[in-house]
């Protein structure tokens, strides 16, 4: 993972953007976008995925298998070993969804994607959770320091059909918990879905997101005074304290705001077997927002690779995805 570019520029205006316009001239045909997800995966020089060789033969006269390695004998395209594995759309499709979803800070929807690509809804749908898979990595403890926020994903009680409706209390009941840390030097973002929140969850989240030195900030929520840690400070959220000097969440909750508004605006419904990957989805663009588009384009292809993710595995039983 590439860290942000360091830049002097006032607010986010340093960076450079890609139009559709240039993006067309990047990947005008399939073979361009080809070859531009080769030289992410190997660089200059191709690897065989089977038996990590070398020693291969590029342009081999195959409809789908370009490449040919003369150790094991195997053919392979740049698709195999990834995410793209198996796939019917072209590398073209790809490039422009990856494009779509980087830059679309609120998220895009599976009917968006069906509009755009010209591909069905069930189609686009899958696309996208793959393309998701490209965000889903792990980062090394934070230095800090460390915000750390936990909130709630999750229809109102009140607006749920009567069939729907949990008639268990309202505020988080039907909800499901994500809890997050934010280190405010490299600006950062780590998020876990939990299916509690009480102290062992949260606890176990900062020790395993942060250093054991790194200065922790919290809100007063009960769970964290179990927080073993010296350099551990909090604000007062139940008599309506939000800063006090240093000792503030805003960077967390600020990244909740984002994260709900695609919630509501974007895709209306989360589900809770596949809310880790829209919460992946939303920190992995925020993490390299400091690139240039061109670099997020690259560093999310980066990620497609190493990868398998099947629709029976996202899907889990038969049935029709949500249109989200």
């Amino acid at each position: 993972m590439v860290s942000n570019k360091s830049r002097t520029g006032p607010g986010q205006s340093y960076r450079q953007g890609l139009s559709w316009k240039k993006l067309m001239k990047m990947f005008p045909d399939n073979s361009m976008a080809e070859q531009w997800f080769a030289r992410q995966r190997w660089g200059d020089k191709p690897i065989c995925p089977h038996c990590q060789s070398d020693n291969v033969q590029t342009g081999a006269k195959h409809p789908s298998m370009p490449y040919r390695c003369r150790k094991c004998r195997k053919r392979f395209s740049v698709r195999i070993g990834t995410v793209m594995q198996d796939t019917k759309l072209d590398y073209q499709t790809w490039a422009m969804a990856i494009y779509i979803l980087n830059v679309g800070i609120k998220g895009t929807s599976s009917m968006k994607l069906h509009r755009d690509l010209d591909v069905t809804q069930k189609t686009a749908w899958y696309l996208a959770h793959r393309i998701r898979e490209a965000w889903n990595y792990d980062l090394e403890a934070f230095n800090g320091p460390v915000e750390v926020d936990e909130t709630y994903i999750g229809g109102l009680e009140k607006n749920k059909h009567e069939d729907k409706k949990l008639n268990a209390g309202r505020g988080t009941v039907g909800k499901t918990a994500v809890v997050g840390a934010k280190d405010r030097r490299t600006k950062r973002i780590r998020a876990k879905v939990v299916y509690d929140t009480t102290a062992e969850t949260l606890t176990g989240f900062v020790y395993n997101a942060s250093r054991q030195d790194a200065q922790i900030y919290t809100d007063d929520a009960k769970a964290y005074q179990a927080l073993k840690r010296a350099a551990h400070a909090t604000v007062k959220h139940s008599v309506k304290e939000y800063v006090d000097g240093e000792a503030h969440i805003n960077g967390m909750e600020s990244f909740w705001s984002l994260l709900k508004r695609g919630y509501y605006g974007t895709y209306h419904k989360m589900s809770p077997e596949h809310l880790q990957r829209y919460v992946n989805e939303f920190v992995g663009r925020h993490n390299i927002r400091g690139l240039d588009t061109v670099d997020q384009l690259e560093e999310t292809a980066k990620g497609l690779f190493g990868k398998l993710i099947t629709y029976r595995t996202l899907t889990r039983k038969s049935g029709t995805p949500t249109r989200t």
